[in-house]
């Protein structure tokens, strides 16, 4: 399986390329059409949720910049 890769977009999307398919919370198969790549809304005021239209423009600041998170606690 290939790797599938996700960039968080400084001030818009988050944007997803690969081998990838995406799902609801009951896990009904969105149709992507063959898609490798396509943006997800991270701002909330997309009509086409949870795809990006290029609503944020103008209207959603976030820099993103890489961190590592905490070690993850033992169970």
């Amino acid at each position: 399986m290939s790797k599938t890769k996700l960039t968080i977009n400084r001030n818009g999307s988050i944007k997803i390329e690969g081998d990838f398919e995406i799902t609801d919370c009951e896990g009904k198969v969105y149709g992507l059409e063959g898609r490798t790549a396509l943006g997800l809304c991270r701002c909330g005021l997309s009509a086409n949720k949870p795809f990006c239209d290029g609503s944020h423009r103008n209207g959603f600041e976030h820099e993103s910049a890489a961190f590592d998170l905490p070690p993850m606690k033992a169970k």
